[in-house]
Formats: structure tokens, C-alpha cells, sequence
């Protein structure tokens, strides 16, 4: 290939690039209007978040679902192209999930072995089960269909990184409310969350965003 010809390919291709990544953006703004607005009208933020927002356990627990969002979200802009590389964002994944298991061993260190299983139920286990998923439904809807206008090489893969990203939004809500802070609870429930979007995007990006 000639270097004016590759030259006129990348000019082309910049174009398609800047329109998916407005169009992203524009997704995830209206995601989170409506999962906030959701959030707001339905659960609401914790009474004594104040407090809470003093102790280790809700810092973390807060800061490593809102890293999960962030991260996700940056991925997310990266697999809509068929060149996406996500080498450095699978780094950052697995840099998350080593820091939730020090968190959980260190928890299972200072925690009674009485109240290990306290820790991991919690008070609303089955509620979380329920609110993250509820929460992430808009925000996916969004990003699958911003994700239409790309050219995503492996589509069940931008799903479920879509489903990361409305999970991890979801989540970050979601961290206000709860009451339960342990690692154990968020290991546990935040996880089985999580993985449930995600295998919803697996599944509704590998059937929508076939090119």
C-alpha cells in the first residue's frame, strides 16, 4: 500500500471514530439520567452516609465499584472498533479483582470466625440481587445501541464489556445505598450482580452486533 493511500484510509477512518465516541458518550449521559432518576424516585442514599463515608470499609467498597464504571466505560470505546486492543484494560480488570481478594482476606484477618457468614449475607443480599441489574437495564440498552454504529470485531465480548460498564454504573448508585460494607458482601452480591449483566450483554451483543 502506497503512503498516500494509507494516509487517505486513517483520514476516513477518523471520522467513524469521533461520531462512536459521541455517540457513547451520548449513551452513557442518558444511562445514568436515567438510572440516577430511577435511583432517586426508588432507593435513595443511605441515612447515615455521612458517617459511613468515614470508615475504610464504604471508601472501598464505593471507590472499587466506581473504578469497575471507569474502566469499563474506557474499554467500552475501545471494542466498538474491529482494531480494538484491550490487552491494558484486562490488566486494569485483574488489577481490581487482586484488590477486592486483599480486601476480603484482609477482612476474613480482623473479621471473628462467627460473623464471616454475617458478613457475607448481610442485611439485603437479595435486594442487591435485584436493584444493580434493575439499575443497569437503561444504561446497557444505551451503550448496545451506540454500539451499533461501531464495528465491534467480537460482539459477544462489546456486549459484556457494555454489561460491565452498566453494571459498574449500576453499582456505583447502588454503593450509596446499601448498608452492607464488608468485602465479604461485596465480593459476594455485587459480584453475582455484575456477572448477571454482563452475561445479558454477552448475549444481546453477540445477537446485535454482528456486522
Amino acid at each position: 500500500m502506497k503512503t498516500d493511500e494509507l494516509i487517505g484510509l486513517l483520514a476516513q477512518d477518523a471520522p467513524v471514530r469521533d461520531k462512536l465516541l459521541g455517540r457513547l458518550l451520548l449513551a452513557f449521559l442518558l444511562g445514568m439520567a436515567v438510572a440516577t432518576g430511577l435511583f432517586a424516585a426508588r432507593v435513595g442514599i443511605r441515612p447515615d452516609v455521612l458517617s459511613a463515608g468515614q470508615t475504610v470499609r464504604f471508601l472501598f467498597k464505593v471507590l472499587l465499584v466506581f473504578a469497575l464504571f471507569c474502566i469499563s466505560a474506557a474499554a467500552v470505546s475501545q471494542v466498538g472498533r474491529p482494531e480494538a486492543r484491550l490487552a491494558p484494560w484486562g490488566i486494569a480488570f485483574a488489577a481490581l479483582t487482586i484488590a477486592l481478594g486483599i480486601a476480603v482476606a484482609a477482612e476474613l484477618f480482623v473479621t471473628p470466625e462467627s460473623l464471616w457468614g454475617v458478613r457475607l449475607v448481610g442485611q439485603n443480599a437479595v435486594f442487591c440481587l435485584v436493584v444493580i441489574p434493575t439499575l443497569a437495564v437503561a444504561p446497557l440498552a444505551f451503550l448496545l445501541f451506540a454500539l451499533r454504529g461501531g464495528a465491534p470485531a467480537r460482539p459477544g465480548l462489546a456486549g459484556a464489556i457494555a454489561g460491565l460498564a452498566a453494571s459498574g454504573m449500576a453499582a456505583t448508585l447502588y454503593a450509596i445505598h446499601c448498608p452492607d460494607d464488608s468485602p465479604l458482601f461485596v465480593a459476594t452480591w455485587y459480584s453475582i450482580a455484575t456477572a448477571l449483566v454482563t452475561g445479558v450483554g454477552y448475549v444481546a451483543g453477540s445477537r446485535l452486533l454482528r456486522w
